[in-house]
């Protein structure tokens, strides 16, 4: 017995391949015993049963070694129907024939469909009846129930390992499916590690380095501004303000490389309005008021993620049918307001930890927390039946408000300090 013909070949594994040894042993072996039977009993027709026997051997030797004969259900039956004819003909010449019916039967049951492999065990035990009637002169139960107890073994046998080899293949599946989906988690999880990181080096540089880089240019503008125009030191300075310069100017670059893929090819409201687009379930509209100005990456990163967060909530608890994201560039600060139409809930259940979600209502204290960290306000309001209102405000840092509202010089400066007049832009 093999595997289904339609079965791939890597579904033959070493049980099927033994169960289709035994069936070929059991062919060839019963053959034999019929052919040495007619040759120690020196039957009349001892000739014709070798040759029979040796006709029947080559037929079936030849369609195991085509492989079409297992590719093709056509090739198969026209094989087994020869087959067939050869089991016959040594049926009429010897009874020991008789036995070969239960290997054909396993043949029968693998190469045809069961509405055609059931008729043919059919029709091939009531030959074997026929066969053992016609050689003996008796009849008795054994020469029915044989064949037929043959073939009905033959039959559930074959049904249940067909059962077998299909939950075999559920399972394996399923196995390949627990793989992928597992390959798929890890590479999540390591693409998350490495945002998160990539995240905190940015705001480690910015509040560091950048800074600091930041506030030596301010000090050496003061310093320069203080000295008078033909003072010595005045080269100096002028030499160290370009090196910070340079060297805010690469940490610049160092951030910006370490921004999130959504702030890498836009701005901020580009990426709201993306984000806004790609939402599953409810319809979530951005505006944008104000002025939009270029933000520090460290704010622009922290709205992007409590947008992100706010509308995970609203599509996974809210229920919403319509959202809509605002984000207002004020003088002295930037807000975000993320509004929903949901079923709301209690604000004060977010503190007493009774919010009835799965995450247990860690979404809003981590908006929360992104917003204080930045010296921002975080609200939210909302009532049962009556929706939500996010709403964040972040003041703008101070070097940030410096650059918008300083004045225009109103004498030009000398040359060597006309080319660093503008204050760096905050990260």
């Amino acid at each position: 017995m093999t595997a289904p013909v339609s079965s791939p070949a890597r579904a033959l594994t070493p049980v099927s391949r033994v169960l289709r040894l035994c069936l070929h042993a059991l062919l060839f072996g019963l053959i034999a015993l019929a052919a040495g039977r007619a040759v120690a009993d020196s039957a009349p027709r001892a000739g014709w049963a070798v040759t029979a026997c040796a006709v029947l051997a080559a037929v079936y030797a030849g369609g195991v070694r085509a492989p079409v004969v297992h590719s093709s259900p056509r090739a198969g039956a026209l094989w087994l129907a020869g087959l067939g004819a050869a089991w016959a003909a040594l049926l009429v010449v010897s009874p020991d024939g008789l036995w070969i019916a239960f290997p054909l039967y396993f043949l029968e049951l693998h190469l045809l469909r069961l509405r055609w492999g059931g008729p043919a065990v059919a029709v091939t035990a009531c030959a074997a009846i026929g066969g053992f009637l016609a050689h003996s002169n008796a009849v008795t139960p054994g020469a029915f129930l044989g064949p037929l107890l043959g073939g009905a073994v033959a039959v559930a046998t074959v049904l249940g390992y067909q059962a077998l080899y299909r939950e075999s293949e559920r399972r394996r599946e399923l196995i390949d499916e627990l793989i992928t989906t597992r390959a798929e988690l890890a590479a999540a999880e390591r693409g998350a590690g490495i945002l998160a990181e990539r995240e905190r080096l940015a705001r480690e540089i910015h509040d560091t380095l950048a800074q600091g880089l930041s506030s030596i240019q301010l000090l050496l503008r003061a310093a320069e501004r203080a000295l008078p125009p033909e003072a010595p030191a005045l080269e100096h300075i002028a030499r160290a303000r370009e090196a910070a310069q340079d060297n805010l100017a690469e940490a610049r670059r160092f951030v910006r490389a370490l921004t999130p893929p959504d702030l890498e090819h836009g701005s901020l409201p580009a990426a709201l309005e993306r984000l806004c687009a790609g939402v599953p379930g409810p319809r979530v509209r951005f505006s944008l008021s104000g002025g939009p100005r270029v933000l520090p990456t460290p704010y622009e990163v922290a709205l992007l993620r409590i947008a992100q967060s706010a509308l995970a909530n609203v599509v996974r608890h809210a229920r919403a049918g319509r959202a809509e994201i605002t984000l207002t560039f004020m003088d002295a600060s930037v807000t975000l307001d993320i509004v929903d139409d949901g079923h709301g809930f209690d604000p004060s259940s977010i503190a007493s930890g009774s919010t009835g979600s799965g995450d247990g209502g860690f979404g809003l204290p981590a908006m929360r927390s992104r917003a204080e960290t930045l010296g921002g306000l975080f609200t939210v309001e909302s009532d049962p039946g009556q929706g939500t209102a996010v709403a964040v405000t972040l003041p703008l840092p101070l070097e940030h408000l410096e650059h918008l509202h300083r004045p225009e010089p109103e004498h030009a400066e000398p040359a060597g300090r006309a080319a660093h007049a503008d204050p760096v832009e905050a990260l």
